[in-house]
């Protein structure tokens, strides 16, 4: 049954690579995809972590920080699908990680190589990174597999299934599942997960929020932006294709009754960070974009920099995190709310559903349209009292659910002994 997968991976990849290599998401580091690359031989133990994206890196950050601490002497190597988190885990993870790389390809040469390569007595995986080539081939080596801040989303529930029933589940070669929330933990036991290898730890990305709580604000970035001191700024962070337009709107309507308001347009992947801006000026009205300044004060901003929407949601004085009025289920919206930030968000939330439990009536607020947004927005900022106090609930918030990377490092330094 695994030899099925193995061929059809080889074919389905062969189809898809003329694709892969040209989008601008994967296409570096084709060597390294395949497993082409060497690292200096090391009798220390090499602690690999991969995850998808930047966001998952962020994720994933905490534990590394504490695994550093605990095992100084243990090379750290992390893996990413996209070149943002390539890019993110090279400039704000050098003083933790030993050696940033692409992940491989799922194919059986690209995983075995890139496996041999690296020689990990660790791997551990993100969210719901679950490669069976990959995992095999890291369990064939004598390396421990580990899932962390586990999620098997119920929606894709008959899917895992049914892939799982046409090869050797790979659940059963991963030793320890470190699952969000006891919901998600019944659902990887229902795809046959051991239950002895099963915990319920919460999720990491509340612990990376923290440093944010106390984050100065950043003069240069507002200046670059263009946000004059004393106005009202509206920052839709996470935007994904048909968002802008929406959020276009209603910032349109907000400014007949809040002329100083400022819109900051954050869009998910800045490759559509050129369309974004035409989307505005096509509107008819001035737009600036981060990386060339906003010298003439334009009333609307594309931020198309990485690594900066952080920062920036600290200049705020609403936040709109996107991917919730699409059906991409959502993006990060405890980021802003650990700043102190009101946070306002769509109906589709399935991926962050962890993360609505703790906002909401605690500084988040869920909305279901952009009618209900506006109304909600011009109300908020007609009071600015109540911004502060939503904002403060918000970031109380965030520090109450912090834990989950010490209960993990704690588990996997048990899996390593």
């Amino acid at each position: 049954m695994r030899l099925l997968y193995v061929i059809a991976t080889w074919l389905l990849f062969v189809a898809l690579f003329p694709a892969l290599a040209l989008m601008r998401k994967t296409r570096g580091g084709l060597a390294q995809r395949f497993g082409f690359f060497t690292l200096p031989a090391t009798s220390a133990p090499t602690l690999w972590f991969h995850g998808a994206s930047a966001g998952d890196l962020l994720a994933l950050a905490p534990m590394m920080e504490r695994l550093r601490r605990r095992l100084p002497e243990a090379r750290i190597v992390v893996s990413t699908m996209t070149n943002t988190g390539h890019l993110m885990a090279t400039e704000r993870l050098k003083d933790v990680v030993d050696v940033v790389l692409y992940a491989p390809w799922d194919t059986w040469f690209s995983t075995r190589r890139a496996v041999a390569a690296v020689k990990p007595a660790l791997l551990v995986l993100e969210y719901t990174e679950v490669w069976p080539n990959f995992i095999r081939a890291a369990k064939r080596a004598g390396a421990k597999v580990a899932l962390t801040n586990g999620r098997f989303s119920a929606r894709h529930l008959g899917r895992y299934r049914a892939l799982f029933s046409l090869i050797e589940n790979p659940l059963h070669d991963i030793d320890l599942f470190l699952m969000r929330e006891a919901d998600e933990a019944g659902r990887a036991l229902e795809l046959g997960a051991p239950p002895q290898r099963v915990r319920v730890t919460g999720n990491t990305k509340f612990d990376a929020l923290v440093s944010l709580v106390e984050a100065p604000e950043d003069p240069a970035l507002r200046s670059a932006l263009g946000l004059r001191a004393g106005a009202p700024v509206l920052i839709a962070g996470s935007t994904h294709e048909g968002e802008e337009a929406m959020l276009l709107a209603a910032w349109q309507q907000l400014r007949e009754r809040f002329p100083t308001l400022t819109l900051v347009l954050a869009p998910r992947y800045l490759e559509r960070a050129e369309r974004v801006t035409q989307l505005v000026r096509d509107a008819g009205w001035p737009v600036a974009r981060r990386s060339k300044g906003n010298a003439e004060g334009a009333p609307v901003v594309v931020l198309d920099s990485i690594g900066e929407l952080a920062r920036a949601y600290r200049l705020a004085t609403l936040v709109f995190v996107g991917g919730s009025f699409t059906s991409r289920g959502g993006q990060n919206i405890l980021e802003p709310a650990a700043q102190g930030k009101p946070v306002l968000f769509g109906p589709n939330m399935d991926n962050f559903r962890d993360s609505v439990a703790v906002l909401v009536g605690r500084g988040g607020i869920q909305v279901n349209d952009v009618t209900h947004l506006v109304r909600v927005l011009s109300d908020l900022l007609a009071r600015p009292e109540s911004v502060q106090s939503l904002g403060e609930l918000a970031q109380q918030a965030v520090r109450q659910v912090s834990g989950a990377s010490d209960r993990n490092v704690e588990a996997l330094s048990e899996l390593l002994r």
